[in-house]
């Protein structure tokens, strides 16, 4: 990590040592000029050096554009964010005679500056703009068609977790798998099998570099006959994280690309009510990502592939490419963080919270 993302940590408040130096060397002054800045509901909390420093640590700083709504992100796909009109340009289903339907998308390879986190911008390679791409969702026996064009300056594929034949694996393996290079077009075409939470990415060489640069996204297939309990609010959250400094190190981590995204903006659920969460991880870099989510517990389902759980926990660790669905009910109202339990990802940017009202 180089001196100017060491400065970028100390903006946000993750290096907070040298910010409570002064009071831990008992200055009555600076004491008193930091509780001024203490909501009332910490008015009797001890105004020693660790309680200002576990009130003062997360983000700072607020983000300078709205290129990609991180909120919005968690429960959108097949474009469903979108107006009709413009979501009619990338996303059409055709009903076909067996009662499944077509599901045509158009994809877009595009190069395009991001804010991973507040004034801290990357050059990333995107799925349609954006980073994750677009959330791909189908129902089991649909037929997925995807119109795919490479308006990059590198070589690039789709590859799909899932059921596909080797023409359609987007490794460039089958005489017939093409990798499209700038300019070039394809369509890959293949049946939503088997049901789960999956993932797509770029299998273009060098595959790491062209999933750290973001090319990557969710890819959800629902059982045709599901027999789990119907989930009231649906999540997709893609763990992830960003070399800003292009030392081979991530500099900044996040579920939804936006360093410390739920802080800013906490994600509302209600008591007891049932939340679905499709949790991936595409983190490039580092080998082992984790969710942990605090006082609560959920039913885990490894791939989704399953219709009964797999463990019944609160904390899961994933390689790249694991994919896991999380059911969760949160007993009692209040606000509860949850974060990766790889605690630098966490204090890095990847940290948020629900509110349960």
């Amino acid at each position: 990590m180089n001196i100017r993302i060491k400065e970028i940590a100390l903006v946000f408040g993750l290096v907070i040592l040298a910010g409570c130096q002064n009071v831990s060397d008992n200055n009555d002054d600076d004491v008193a000029n930091v509780e001024k800045d203490v909501p009332a509901v910490h008015d009797g909390m001890a105004a020693d050096s660790q309680n200002l420093a576990q009130f003062a640590i997360g983000p700072k700083g607020e983000y300078e554009t709205e290129d990609f709504d991180a909120l919005k992100f968690l429960t959108a796909w097949n474009f469903s964010n979108l107006p009709q009109e413009e979501r009619a340009k990338f996303y059409k289903e055709t009903a076909l005679p067996d009662a499944t339907l077509l599901r045509e998308y158009w994809f877009n390879v595009e190069e395009v500056t991001i804010e991973v986190a507040p004034g801290v911008f990357y050059p990333a390679w995107s799925y349609n703009g954006q980073v994750p791409g677009p959330t791909i969702r189908a129902t089991e026996g649909d037929t997925i068609k995807i119109h795919f064009k490479n308006n990059s300056t590198k070589p690039h594929t789709a590859h799909f977790h899932g059921y596909h034949s080797a023409k359609m694996d987007g490794t460039g393996g089958d005489a017939e798998d093409k990798i499209m290079n700038p300019g070039e077009s394809r369509i890959y075409e293949f049946k939503a099998e088997p049901f789960g939470s999956h993932v797509y990415h770029c299998h273009s060489y060098p595959v790491s570099q062209h999933i750290s640069k973001g090319l990557y996204g969710a890819y959800i297939v629902d059982p045709k006959f599901d027999t789990r309990p119907k989930a009231a609010k649906e999540l997709v959250m893609v763990m992830n994280g960003f070399d800003t400094d292009f030392d081979g190190e991530n500099d900044f981590y996040a579920v939804n690309t936006k360093a410390f995204a739920y802080n800013y903006q906490p994600i509302h659920v209600k008591q007891g009510e049932l939340v679905r969460i499709h949790l991936s991880n595409m983190l490039e870099f580092d080998t082992i990502n984790s969710f942990h989510l605090h006082a609560n517990f959920f039913d885990r389902y490894i791939a989704g592939t399953k219709l009964t759980p797999d463990a019944f926990t609160d904390t899961i660790s994933m390689g790249q490419g694991e994919r896991s669905i999380l059911d969760v009910r949160f007993r009692e109202k209040g606000m509860y963080m949850f974060h990766s339990h790889v605690s630098e990802l966490a204090e890095l940017g990847w940290a948020g919270m629900f509110v349960v009202e």
